[in-house]
């Protein structure tokens, strides 16, 4: 039985000596763990399709309750995300965040679909808010929401705040006197209301901002689902 299927690949581990095992993402069937052979050999025909954030048409054999990668025609491979440093460790953090996020088996279409546009506009521009804009839509995606609105607890008006605080629990913001949880600043607050879409404070969007915006997305991310992003601690240490 063969499985043609569009997927972007999110992890390659080695497998014996020249083989790698793929987990490749696809709209329609969630994560597929597949084998490929022989793409370690320095000529191989299929080596693209290991590498970091190829997006490809992927044709697979199915044996039992296993998957081979037999041949792969190449739609995107995100080159320029390999070439830099900074580019590479985002695009790999919404990979990552995208592996945590998903299943064998369920459909993932707009998951998907958000992480190649991703990955696509870290290769036109900067890779900050793409990052950050990817990961608020996958946590909504997935159960996993952040409130950016009034005050989770009173009602009252955020923008008018000093100080804030972000409830993990609730993944919202609130006062602070009357919330709970960790302490969160407008910077982190209007950043991420800009990239929901939302009416936000054009002196709150600060490079300080976005970074401390990525910091309380790791936390309530390994909060929620018990998954660390590596790459987005990398990411942050870097800028």
């Amino acid at each position: 039985m063969e499985l043609k299927t569009n997927a972007l690949m999110l992890r390659a581990v080695d497998y014996n000596e020249n083989d790698k095992i793929l987990t490749l993402l696809s709209p329609d069937y969630g994560k597929i763990s597949a084998g490929i052979k022989g793409v370690k050999k320095p000529n191989a025909k299929l080596k693209f399709a290991a590498q970091p954030f190829c997006f490809a048409e992927y044709i697979l054999a199915k044996r039992g309750d296993k998957y081979t990668v037999i041949n792969c025609s190449e739609c995107e491979s995100f080159y320029d995300l390999r070439t830099d440093i900074n580019k590479f460790y985002a695009a790999n953090a919404a990979v990552e965040a995208a592996n945590a996020l998903t299943y064998e088996g369920d459909e993932c279409a707009e998951i998907f679909s958000e992480c190649v546009k991703t990955l696509s506009a870290m290769c036109a521009g900067e890779e900050r808010f793409p990052l950050i804009k990817f990961l608020v839509f996958a946590l909504r995606k997935s159960g996993y929401g952040i409130a950016l609105d009034n005050c989770a607890e009173c009602g009252a008006e955020l923008v008018k705040k000093e100080k804030l605080r972000f409830d993990m629990d609730a993944g919202a913001f609130t006062c602070f006197e009357c919330g709970k949880g960790i302490g969160a600043s407008q910077v982190t607050y209007n950043v991420l209301r800009k990239l929901d879409g939302k009416p936000y404070e054009e002196d709150f969007i600060t490079a300080d901002g976005e970074k401390r915006a990525l910091r309380l997305l790791r936390e309530y991310f390994s909060y929620k689902t018990d998954s660390q992003l590596k790459s987005l601690s990398e990411y942050i240490r870097l800028i």
